[in-house]
């Protein structure tokens, strides 16, 4: 939304020897930028996370008929782990609940559901949504900012290094065209 006219904006105010070196520091900048946001991206969701995760997943395991101290257990790991479960399609459960020897004490309809394909998913989905709705929010606000300060960046600034008046010279035998 921004970066056609302000890397026109930039280009055009610099004077044309130096955009070569313009356009190679704003291409810098800016995949620099690309990379940090990917930093500030998965910090961000993790935050969101950690806010709603751990009882979502308390509670989840519980009514499950996970006994509460090892589903507060599981509840209290780092969102991190849960994050990148989710987003490589495994499903944490069987192994934290089989490492701890609760798994396999469970009915049998709930270790189906508990090691399923649905239960992990449809459990994290509303802390995901929420992670997604602290970045979505930080995102908007910083396009807000970037739309503010685009705002002030003014006008089209004027070339300073303008041409000097144009010399035509006529070869020797050649006619000049008439001027209309």
């Amino acid at each position: 939304m921004f970066a056609a006219p302000n890397s026109a904006s930039i280009m055009s105010s610099v004077p044309a020897r130096y955009r070569g070196v313009a356009s190679g520091m704003r291409s810098t900048y800016q995949n620099s930028g690309t990379a940090l946001s990917i930093g500030v991206f998965f910090s961000l969701m993790i935050a969101g996370l950690a806010r709603t995760l751990p009882q979502t997943l308390t509670t989840g395991l519980q009514h499950q008929g996970v006994p509460h101290a090892v589903a507060h257990q599981i509840g209290s790991l780092p969102p991190v782990s849960s994050l990148f479960a989710t987003v490589l399609g495994v499903n944490p459960v069987q192994h934290l609940l089989a490492s701890r020897g609760v798994l396999s004490s469970l009915p049998a309809a709930s270790q189906r559901v508990l090691t399923g394909r649905q239960f992990f998913p449809a459990l994290i989905s509303g802390p995901f949504h929420h992670g997604l709705m602290v970045v979505f929010a930080v995102a908007a606000g910083l396009a807000a900012v970037a739309a503010f300060a685009s705002v002030l960046r003014g006008g089209r600034p004027v070339d300073s290094e303008q041409p000097g008046p144009v010399r035509v010279t006529q070869l020797p035998g050649a006619k000049s065209p008439p001027i209309r």
